[in-house]
């Protein structure tokens, strides 16, 4: 794999992993109400998302822009679906972002420098290829930091490692 395709990959592999090991290191006795806790209630972009939305909806997102946008793989996503996700076993989740990882490695195997490049027609506007990589790197660091302060706000300042 080339290095800057590599380099890609990573930060993709490195995101995606932490927040496995966030989900993985919630308390077992507070599933799945952890999972699905919002810290606001509301509609729309008034509410605040659950860890479990949170988790769905990126893996949602790297499996449309990595496997299904670069990748040509058939349109599955339903990404008004990811934010109505009420998550009841932790194993759901985390087999998810299982696959989608073994998705985008598959695609990113292939991919080559001249690939990055490449233009894709996307919701009504041009973006290339590597700009879909590096939105998923951001978008996936971006929820991660969410998901870490959605616990810390679960935690409501108890004294408790902060995964």
């Amino acid at each position: 794999m080339p290095p800057e395709i590599q380099s890609y990959l990573e930060r993709i592999n490195g995101a995606r992993d932490q927040i496995r090991a966030l989900l993985e290191s919630l308390p077992a006795n507070d599933l799945p109400e952890i999972l699905n806790w919002r810290p606001i209630e509301g509609k729309n972009d008034h509410a605040t998302n659950s860890l479990g939305v949170l988790a769905v909806h990126t893996a949602g997102a790297e499996h449309f822009w990595i496997g299904e946008v670069i990748g040509g793989m058939p349109p599955t996503r339903d990404r008004d679906e990811e934010f109505r996700a009420e998550v009841l076993d932790l194993r759901e989740i985390l087999k998810q972002l299982d696959v989608v990882a073994a998705e985008t490695r598959n695609v990113m195997e292939w991919l080559m420098p001249a690939n990055l490049d490449e233009i894709r027609h996307v919701r009504g506007r041009d973006v290339s290829v590597r700009w879909i990589i590096l939105h998923i790197i951001e978008h996936s660091a971006l929820h991660l930091g969410h998901m870490q302060l959605t616990y810390q706000l679960w935690v409501g300042g108890k004294t408790a490692e902060s995964p």
